[in-house]
């Protein structure tokens, strides 16, 4: 994009171009990404499923799991 042009900043779709690649140009691909990211609030409701999802565990079965992983990753 030249000096002296304008841009329409109510085109959706041109303004979000140009922005990807001054993000791109700026930040590189990673980074671009890397700061794209930071903006999603994901969905649904994150204390209601992890209650789900721990209703039947104890913290001794919590920790168990936890130190199981932390096996797992250190190989």
């Amino acid at each position: 994009m030249s000096k002296g042009t304008t841009i329409n900043y109510r085109d959706q779709r041109n303004l979000r171009r140009l922005g990807m690649a001054a993000l791109k140009e700026k930040l590189g691909s990673v980074g671009a990404i890397y700061f794209i990211r930071q903006f999603n609030t994901g969905s649904g409701d994150y204390t209601k499923e992890r209650e789900a999802l721990h209703a039947n565990m104890t913290f001794d079965d919590i920790v168990k799991g936890s130190m199981e992983m932390d096996t797992k990753r250190q190989g």
